[in-house]
């Protein structure tokens, strides 16, 4: 009697909604949907959820400069973020973005959860406050020389040269990354969460979570420590969900992330019957819940969060499974070097299944970084893949097509070595439970060799030639080829297109788990197609090339041109009064200005239509450029510019003279 499936509820960390997917990102995404996919095809009911990542200072900082609002920004990069995964293979059931009415509804009733049981309480605190820009600053946006190795540009919580921990005023000539000014320390009431009360709740939940020794070792050591209450709130600006009955509050990123799992969850529950949120998410469930992420974010998702949710009457998760950093090369990723590679970048030269592939044979439980030695890729990929795999039906399937109609025999050359790589299943299995990819990989890889030995030891094109064993070819062929259907299924998770184009080979169509041990005799297959081909190093170099080009260029951007104080004093500043203004018929930007400066009238076209209405304009005094060459538009002709700053769209600001200015008059 088979047991009954499993429903399971898989996460990947959330990408940040400002940039798009790299070969870092990737390892995780791809270690995620590797482990969705051998569970579904299992036969378990397993979902697999993402978001993109969309509040924060960073969020709202990037959005400014290319003057749009924030929530186009993360449209615009959530739908990248998922085009590039999905490129990759990287199947989400739902992949949704953490500014979401689902996300702020689940993250109220947190909140109010956590307030009403007493897990939340208020303090002032002081904070690094840039005077320049007008707002207080995260840890991240502080940076200076670590108090502890004395390294320079660390950032504001944390020394990458020693590990140090702690706060910006610890820094030694903090600045702001802003401005570039010194920051000064405000006083400001934040809201913070209770976990240090949290202390025996999560040792108990650390017992049951399985978590692997790698997470279990730094929890010990953060217990020793003492955990500390956590800041969970935001002074405005910020973009965000702002907090309950608060004007300038804000709930603090790290708050409504982690929420952003749940949060996709309700989106997919809100489409289909036949999913529960309450069933997965309320205390004593019995569905699994399973966090993969990187190492970097351990501490936020074995104490803050399983705290968070047991506080606010959630479940905890079943586990947290975490990853190492990526390395290519045997170094950090470098726009230098050219190999901090874009996802994007990389799908332009190379196929993902050769990715998903490497990385799969270096990854497993630890939290061991893993490397990305390009040379090595492309020699693996090519020895593996290529070499081993595919060589299988590439030497078997053309003799079932042209002498025997394309139809496998009724029986097993060697029925023996089947049942050998049939009885591999539940070790394999095993592997891809626990996450030991690489050793899944090399289990694999070893039938493979052993599959090609068979094949070199018969060579079906020596017995085609010979009339007293031609019939044994098909019989040869037919064993052959189903050494490497089985070997198919138990990489279908790791290579998912490669395995449908083979399903379609078989005449297939949705391989599950147990059909590996089940050979496939006596039917009709498809004309053979090359799955794979080489990888060339000549890719692998213009890759690299174009990875490198795109920083030069960004690099090699001239600097603005300077200009002279004598150039400067050409310029002639007035006092104008717009006298009137109206919109520009087929431009969405534009308004047409009337200027009084005096003596004359003149017309002007300024892009400040996002910013103010017409008849707000009519009588305000601005500063004009008065001397400016008329420039010939489409719309006629414009005849100076009125000055103004800010990063665009709505946030334009137009300089104003004071109400004892007249038309007219010079600005000194």
């Amino acid at each position: 009697m088979s047991k009954p499936a499993r429903k399971i509820l898989v996460s990947s960390a959330l990408p940040y909604a400002n940039g798009r997917i790299h070969m870092g990102h990737l390892v995780e995404y791809i270690q995620s949907d590797i482990w969705v996919r051998f569970q579904k095809l299992r036969g378990h009911d397993c979902i697999y959820v993402c978001a993109a990542d969309a509040h924060g200072t960073p969020i709202m900082i990037k959005a400014r400069q290319e003057g749009i609002p924030p929530e186009d920004l993360v449209t615009r990069v959530a739908a990248e973020q998922e085009q590039d995964l999905r490129e990759f293979g990287v199947d989400f059931d739902n992949f949704h973005t953490t500014h979401s009415p689902e996300n702020e509804q689940l993250v109220q009733r947190m909140y109010k959860a956590l307030r009403d049981a007493d897990h939340v309480y208020t303090k002032t605190i002081e904070q690094a406050y840039d005077e320049r820009e007008g707002m207080f600053l995260p840890d991240r946006f502080v940076r200076g020389t670590c108090p502890r190795c004395k390294s320079e540009d660390q950032y504001g919580d944390a020394c990458e040269v020693c590990g140090a921990t702690y706060t910006p005023r610890d820094l030694v000539n903090p600045t702001s990354v802003l401005s570039g000014s010194t920051p000064v320390w405000r006083e400001s009431e934040h809201y913070f969460f209770r976990l240090s009360a949290f202390g025996d709740r999560l040792r108990r939940w650390m017992k049951v979570a399985g978590l692997h020794q790698n997470i279990t070792s730094k929890l010990e050591e953060w217990f020793g420590a003492g955990l500390q209450d956590w800041d969970i709130s935001r002074d405005a600006p910020y973009f965000g969900f702002r907090i309950p009955g608060t004007e300038d509050k804000y709930f603090y990123v790290w708050l409504d992330a982690p929420v952003g799992y749940l949060a996709s969850f309700l989106h997919l529950c809100n489409s289909r019957e036949d999913l529960d949120f309450e069933e997965y998410w309320r205390e004593g469930s019995e569905a699994e819940v399973y966090h993969f992420i990187g190492k970097d974010i351990v501490y936020f998702h074995t104490l803050f969060w399983p705290a968070v949710l047991e506080g606010s009457g959630f479940r905890k998760p079943t586990s947290v499974f975490a990853h190492g950093f990526l390395t290519i090369n045997g170094k950090k990723m470098s726009k230098a070097r050219g190999t901090f590679i874009n996802a994007r970048t990389y799908l332009d030269f190379l196929q993902p299944s050769y990715l998903r592939y490497y990385y799969a044979s270096k990854l497993s439980p630890a939290m061991d970084d893993i490397d990305l030695s390009l040379e090595d890729f492309a020699a693996k990929v090519n020895s593996d893949l290529v070499g081993k795999l595919v060589n299988i039906p590439s030497r078997c399937a053309g003799f079932i097509s042209k002498r025997f109609d394309g139809r496998l025999s009724a029986e097993l050359d060697d029925p023996a070595l089947f049942e050998e790589f049939a009885d591999a299943s539940t070790a394999i299995a095993e592997l891809y439970e626990q996450r030991e990819f690489g050793k899944a990989i090399r289990s694999i890889m070893a039938l493979a060799e052993q599959a090609n030995r068979y094949i070199d030891d018969k060579k079906p094109w020596q017995m085609a030639k010979d009339d007293a064993l031609a019939d044994g070819v098909q019989a040869v062929c037919t064993q052959g080829l189903n050494l490497f259907r089985t070997l198919m299924i138990y990489l279908s998770p790791v290579l998912p297109t490669v395995a449908a184009d083979a399903e379609r080979l078989f005449g297939e169509q949705g391989w599950t788990w147990d059909q590996a041990t089940m050979p496939l005799l006596g039917t009709g297959i498809n004309p053979y197609e090359a799955l794979l081909t080489r990888v060339e190093s000549t890719k692998v170099e213009e890759m690299v090339e174009a990875s490198r080009e795109s920083t030069q260029q960004a690099a090699a951007t001239p600097a603005p041109e300077t200009i002279s104080i004598d150039d400067f004093v050409k310029v002639d500043l007035r006092i104008a009064r717009i006298v009137a203004a109206e919109g520009v018929e087929g431009a969405d930007k534009l308004l047409r200005l009337t200027l009084d400066l005096g003596e004359e009238k003149r017309q002007v076209f300024a892009g400040i239509k996002a910013a103010y209405r017409p008849e707000d304009l009519v009588g305000r005094l601005v500063v004009a450029v008065a001397n400016l060459a008329p420039r010939k538009m489409r719309f006629g002709v414009s005849e100076g510019m009125v000055l103004a700053a800010g990063p665009g769209g709505s946030e334009i600001f137009l300089l104003s003279a004071d109400s004892g200015a007249v038309p007219g008059m010079r600005v000194k």
